[in-house]
């Protein structure tokens, strides 16, 4: 039975997060990842080029050799071309979506032919940092405390007499530039490559993919690409259209000797699509634990400490890393859940099962203390998907009352998007968010996944025992 092209692009999506979520993801990016930033397009670019060597910029296909005619009629001087590049590209660009949603995502290679800033600058953006190499001798440095390497093959904006750019630069790269050719090979070897915005015209590009596919063979290493599908564009003729569409699906078909499948879309904008899935994807693979209880209502404190720690310990089993912000009468229990799951199997704790945010307690400097927190509840919910509601109680003047801060943090939760299940049967707060999410119709609405809907009700069954609860929980996660 053939797959649609959503059961296919689901499929794609669903190869790749395995990868993303053992960081072995790594992004190519091409021009096409920067055009929705504003910057002109290559054709665009060197148009007064093409007009000073009075050729019709819409009628070259091979740009590189423009450029190097250029050079050619002006003795080697390439001036002009420097002088474009930074007019054109120096100046600073608003993010886009997509560089935003992969600077959010845990990928520590990106691999880009573009001069411009933006992936180092979405990297600042999202808190990380960004060890940038464009030149020979920073290959053998490493940036401390950096998050991800940002491999610039072609040059950047900033040295632009240094930018691959002519005929001349590409022949002389494999001399000149040998150390990134190697280090690209070696990363084509041993991670999955996600190509965006990238026409698979670039010679280097080509040079390198055919070496690691004559290296190994049949044994290369799966990667994926993003490319529009091909449509009838302006008064073009239907015969010309169907060229066009046979020619891509014989290069489709090319591009699977080098181990590459194609993702198609019938708009650019679906790529940001595809990217939201996918971080979603990954987001829901982390579940947020929001609760605080300084008692426990209808049961005994040692009967919800187990009830807590147990939950914990079988969420951890079924692969889901867990945010908590150590609450009151909730966080010890979730750590000591987590940390039995891990010690039985012989692993170690670390941030792939495990974050932990405690919360400060003192007000240092001129922010308050509601400020930091805020943000440092955004920040921990930052990581997860799925929000789980437990209990929600303090003690305030000597007299227990629903916890603000669990309230503070399902608001947050929400705003985000998370899929939130507060489990209304354990009373305070989150009997309140239970409540208000049925009279909204929340889990009546379309995007709340409907194969987990029978769960609900039994959440906020104030008959249930702890047992039934977990139960309920667990089975809401495994669907």
């Amino acid at each position: 039975m053939k797959l649609t092209t959503e059961q296919q692009r689901n499929r794609i999506v669903a190869d790749i997060l395995k990868d993303l979520a053992e960081d072995n993801l790594a992004i190519f990016a091409g021009a096409g990842l920067s055009a929705p930033a504003g910057y002109v397009s290559w054709p665009e670019l060197l148009r007064p080029i093409a007009e000073e060597l009075e050729l019709d910029v819409d009628k070259e296909h091979d740009l590189v050799a423009l450029a190097q005619y250029h050079c050619n009629s002006n003795s080697s001087n390439r001036g002009k071309l420097n002088q474009l590049l930074i007019d054109e590209l120096s100046e600073k660009a608003e993010i886009t979506d997509n560089h935003r949603i992969l600077a959010r995502l845990p990928i520590s290679t990106y691999w880009t032919t573009n001069y411009d800033k933006l992936i180092e600058n979405a990297l600042y953006d999202a808190s990380k940092t960004p060890d940038v190499k464009h030149r020979i001798k920073q290959l053998s440095f490493t940036k401390r405390g950096r998050d991800a390497v940002v491999y610039k093959m072609h040059g950047d904006i900033n040295h632009p007499d240094e930018a691959v750019l002519t005929k001349d630069d590409y022949e002389a790269y494999h001399v000149k530039m040998l150390p990134f050719i190697n280090a690209l090979s070696g990363d084509l070897v041993s991670k999955t490559f996600l190509f965006l915005g990238f026409s698979f015209t670039d010679p280097n590009l080509d040079y390198i993919l055919s070496r690691v596919r004559v290296a190994y063979s049949n044994d290369q290493r799966q990667h994926y690409c993003i490319q529009r599908m091909i449509v009838a564009e302006g008064d073009e003729s239907p015969a010309d259209t169907d060229y066009r569409k046979r020619k891509q699906e014989l290069f489709i078909q090319d591009l699977l000797r080098f181990g590459i499948k194609t993702i198609l879309v019938s708009d650019y904008s679906e790529i940001t699509d595809i990217l939201r899935q996918l971080e979603w994807a990954y987001r829901r693979r982390t579940i947020f634990i929001s609760g605080a209880a300084h008692e426990y209502g209808r049961w005994k404190s040692e009967e919800a400490e187990e009830f807590i720690y147990s939950l914990s310990k079988e969420i951890a089993s079924l692969g889901f890393r867990i945010v908590s912000g150590f609450g009151l009468g909730i966080g010890s229990s979730v750590i000591t859940g987590v940390l039995e799951h891990l010690y039985m199997n012989g692993k170690r704790l670390d941030s792939d099962q495990l974050i932990l945010r405690p919360f400060p307690q003192s007000e240092v400097g001129s922010r308050s203390i509601a400020d930091v927190w805020h943000e440092y509840r955004t920040d921990m919910i930052s990581y997860a998907g799925i929000a789980i509601f437990l209990f929600g109680n303090k003690l305030k003047d000597g007299e227990v009352v629903s916890s603000d801060g669990l309230v503070k943090e399902f608001e947050i939760d929400k705003y985000s998007g998370l899929l939130l299940f507060p489990v209304g049967a354990t009373g305070y707060a989150t009997r309140e968010i239970y409540n208000k999410l049925i009279q909204e119709g929340y889990f009546d609405n379309p995007s709340f996944p409907g194969n987990v809907r029978d769960y609900i009700e039994k959440l906020g069954d104030d008959n249930s025992d702890l047992s039934t609860i977990k139960n309920t929980v667990i089975g809401l996660l495994k669907n």
